[in-house]
């Protein structure tokens, strides 16, 4: 093998380490668990995420963020409930809607949260029982449901 063959196959091998890595601080991929998201996602499904901030959110959007303590339990989440997946219904400065608001006083959104609901409202644990997520906690949007 000459040099120059080696140091091609070197950069080649080089560039795609860089766009894997470009790649994984972009995207990341979570499995649904519960039935919350029913029918839209079932448990097991895997989920691509785009990584994103609360200014990329829209009304509409499946988001994926850190369980907060809504449980109250203290006790460590196992990896497979550390993410939940919820639809974005309302955001920073929104009107509270209807069905969050004996959970929550305020008549808008707090700067900095959400307000998100499961499209399965029988199996699902959110805003409505616990009021705004803070964005904090956003990991990013559902971009898609892979095979």
């Amino acid at each position: 093998m000459t040099m120059f063959a080696w140091t091609a196959g070197l950069l080649a091998v080089a560039g795609l380490l860089l766009v894997l890595l470009v790649l994984r601080r972009r995207l990341a991929v979570v499995v649904v668990s519960g039935l919350s998201m029913e029918p839209t996602f079932h448990a097991g499904d895997r989920l691509l995420v785009r990584r994103t901030r609360l200014a990329r959110i829209s009304v509409g959007d499946v988001v994926v963020f850190e369980t907060p303590d809504w449980l109250g339990t203290g006790e460590p989440l196992p990896p497979e409930r550390r993410w939940m997946v919820k639809r974005v219904v309302a955001l920073p400065g929104d009107p509270v809607p209807d069905s969050v608001r004996g959970v929550v006083p305020e008549p808008r959104v707090a700067p900095d949260r959400l307000v998100v609901l499961g499209d399965n409202p029988s199996a699902s644990f959110d805003s409505r029982q616990c009021g705004f997520v803070d964005a904090g906690t956003l990991l990013g949007v559902a971009l898609r449901r892979m095979s």
